[in-house]
């Protein structure tokens, strides 16, 4: 009777186990989009954003530095740099439990007494391990694996952090040159409505120009002191901006060049989604996520498995210090320790482990998703801006064209002012289109570059991984 008890319970252990056995190898999700980008985004010329530095994709001298500068002196780049800190930090101290810990304690003790010969001293002198567990499970590298990845994660999300503010610092200063050729054009314009009004003025002095031309140009004039007014405050709130981002002033800057100038038609060939998005940061973050996530549930289920822990002391103890080291002492003491009864918890644990594992392959592919959409966007926005521009272009030339024949038939007596008015007015108008579709073309090339993970800011995670410095050592 005592043995078939003895087989069950052998038999309970064994399917104990087994069901307790941690989980398989993390496979990464196939990724839940297309296999190819819409059709109408594949007409570009190939380049590799991945492998394009930013420094090779932003060309201005000007823009260079500011971007330098933010790298060096942002503070949301610092954040996330010392958010890698801690987590290398955190994952530091999961791996020192895969290691014993040995303490040396020394001590000393006196005791007194009335009674003659009773008194005396003790010196103590000892190596402890305290409580070393025998990771047989793989619980403990399971718990220093999550850290592993939770700070190859911080590392990730800084990556993105780096490639936003090279984008949003980009961006900005595009903006600011708007802003200024807008502002330059607006005082142009509002010198130009001076004139015009001066000269309408002598012309209704002189019988030769009627009231109704005076009013329309005085109300120009006003309309372009207003517009110049509001620019000028625009391009203060970009500066302003633009200052914020960098993190530091720069006593000096080299020359700029004019938005026309900046180049960007360099075409970011976007490749296969799944080639593509996997290297970009904020999926890789979410996958290292997800991988600690996976390595938690692993840890969960050890924790049902026996534990056995280690105690173990060398140590010498004599009445005099210059015996101290004739005489020794030393323990070992093993223990095993396997739960029983305790109301659920190790397996609600293992509950709390799975749903945030679903939680983190969710994310992920939510992460992914998102990527997909935005390097769509992109790639939609930048050749629909490349066709808007060339429009604008030609639309400015007729206009520029149109303006001269205008000036040279008032001048000739055949038209009257108001339509040389009118074309300053179009040819304006079509100036402010073109800077402002100029500048969406340039910033949809730098989210684009973004969207596709651009540039070799840092090695990514999956070079690091191998070589990854013990934060122990």
């Amino acid at each position: 009777m005592h043995v078939a008890m003895f087989r069950a319970a052998v038999l309970s252990l064994v399917l104990l186990l087994c069901a307790c056995a941690p989980t398989s190898e993390f496979h990464r999700p196939v990724p839940p989009v297309p296999e190819n980008w819409p059709s109408a985004t594949n007409l570009l010329v190939p380049g590799d954003a991945a492998k394009t530095h930013w420094r090779a994709f932003f060309i201005d001298p000007r823009l260079r530095v500011l971007i330098t500068s933010a790298l060096d002196y942002n503070r949301d780049l610092r954040i996330a740099a010392g958010r890698v800190e801690e987590a290398r930090a955190l994952y530091g101290i999961a791996r020192a439990d895969q290691t014993p810990t040995v303490n040396l304690l020394g001590s000393s003790n006196g005791t007194g007494s009335v009674i003659p010969g009773a008194s005396g001293q003790r010196f103590d002198l000892s190596l402890s391990t305290v409580s070393y567990e025998l990771d047989f499970w793989g619980r403990v590298a399971r718990l220093s694996d999550a850290a592993r990845n939770s700070y190859l994660a911080t590392e990730e999300a800084k990556r993105a952090v780096h490639l936003s503010l090279v984008a949003d610092v980009a961006s900005a200063y595009f903006t600011l040159l708007q802003w200024d050729e807008l502002t330059a054009l607006a005082r142009s314009t509002l010198a130009l409505r001076e004139q015009s009004l001066a000269l309408i003025a002598k012309g209704r002095d002189l019988g030769g120009a009627y009231d109704y031309e005076y009013q329309q140009a005085s109300g120009l004039l006003e309309a372009s002191r207003a517009s110049l007014a509001s620019l000028e405050h625009q391009r203060a709130v970009t500066t302003n901006q633009l200052n914020f981002l960098v993190g530091n002033a720069q006593p000096t800057l080299p020359q700029g060049w004019v938005l026309d100038a900046q180049g960007l038609d360099v075409a970011l060939a976007p490749g296969l989604p799944a080639e593509v998005l996997l290297l970009r940061p904020d999926v890789m973050a979410a996958e290292q996520r997800l991988a600690a996530a996976h390595a938690n549930i692993a840890a969960a289920r050890a924790a049902f498995l026996p534990k056995v822990l280690l105690t173990a002391g060398l140590g010498v103890a004599s009445q005099g210090l210059a015996s101290l080291f004739n005489g020794g002492a030393w323990l070992f003491q093993p223990v095993m320790s396997l739960p029983i009864f305790d109301g659920g918890r190790l397996a609600a644990g293992v509950d709390v482990a799975k749903a945030r594992e679903t939680i983190a392959i969710a994310e992920y592919e939510k992460t992914i998703q998102q990527a997909f959409r935005e390097v769509a966007d992109q790639l939609s926005a930048r050749a629909s801006w490349t066709n808007q521009l060339r429009a604008a272009r030609a639309n400015k030339n007729a206009q520029e064209r149109r303006l001269q024949i205008a000036q040279a038939r008032y001048s000739g007596g055949l038209i009257s002012y108001l339509e040389v008015l009118d074309g300053q007015r179009e040819l304006v108008v079509a100036q402010q289109a073109f800077a402002q579709i100029r500048r969406s073309q340039l910033d949809a090339a730098a989210q684009l570059y973004k969207a596709l993970g651009g540039g070799s800011q840092s090695t990514p995670t999956t070079a690091k991984i191998s070589a990854i410095t013990d934060p122990v050592t």
